[in-house]
């Protein structure tokens, strides 16, 4: 069972996704609830990520959609590797990523210090899996990212410890586009 699970994945432009309202990322967080919902129903209490754009942030905002729609048992933890990440970023970007802290249940960083090295994020992949029942990972190994270095940690970490990976890859974004597509043409 999965009280707890990090979840991760692509970063926008790894995706080719520029934009604030591109229509991929419709398809993405529906993916992301449809994963969500399914924990729900074993337990999940929480919800982690580390803050990044793209994957980490929908997921956010998937959890407070799942809130308002009364499931007040689901938290938000935002787990950092270190502190100011969003310091080169721009202002919409920003403005977003703030927006989330304000709303999550939980906000800290991992060391408590700015961008030093590459460690600083090996430290946050070994911290979110240990603190973790599972990883919901928007990952597919056709199409490497930088996903990639948090599924290999997850792996080795699964190989000494009960851990589950759920994966959501493109073959289950197809199959919502495809459904949200027979959705709109029942009406």
């Amino acid at each position: 069972m999965s009280k707890v699970v990090v979840i991760s994945g692509y970063k926008p432009h790894e995706l080719g996704i520029f934009g604030m309202n591109h229509p991929s990322i419709f398809y993405i967080k529906t993916a992301i609830k449809k994963q969500i919902r399914s924990l729900l129903e074993d337990g999940l209490e929480w919800v982690v990520i580390s803050g990044q754009l793209g994957t980490e942030l929908w997921a956010a905002e998937v959890v407070f959609e799942l809130q308002d729609e009364g499931h007040h048992e689901l938290q938000l933890a935002v787990i950092t590797p270190f502190l100011n990440q969003e310091e080169n970023w721009n202002d919409e970007k920003k403005e977003w990523y703030e927006s989330i802290l304000m709303q999550a249940d939980y906000v800290d960083s991992i060391t408590k210090k700015p961008y030093e090295k590459p460690w600083q994020f090996r430290l946050r992949n070994q911290f979110l899996l240990e603190k973790s029942d599972g990883l919901i990972l928007f990952y597919d190994s056709e199409r490497e990212g930088s996903p990639k270095y948090l599924y290999e940690s997850a792996l080795n970490y699964q190989q000494q410890n009960d851990y589950q990976i759920y994966f959501i890859d493109f073959f289950d974004l197809q199959e919502i586009v495809e459904e949200e597509q027979i959705k709109k043409m029942d009406f």
